[in-house]
């Protein structure tokens, strides 16, 4: 004999899945450590300064 199986359940469960997956999909694709943010912005902010450095004009004078 076959199990009963509530629908309503199946779905929610079904969808709960989807959107874990999407969402772990989004965290792989988008998502970064605070580490990863704070060491991108200090090599770009060393880029940055180093560029300034070897202008030949100074934008304030």
């Amino acid at each position: 004999m076959a199990e009963i199986v509530n629908l309503r359940n199946a779905r929610k469960t079904r969808d709960r899945a989807r959107a874990r997956a999407e969402g772990d999909e989004n965290a792989v694709r988008f998502g970064r450590t605070k580490a990863q943010k704070q060491r991108e912005k200090a090599e770009a902010d060393k880029a940055r300064a180093e560029l300034d450095a070897l202008r030949r004009e100074r934008p304030d004078e």
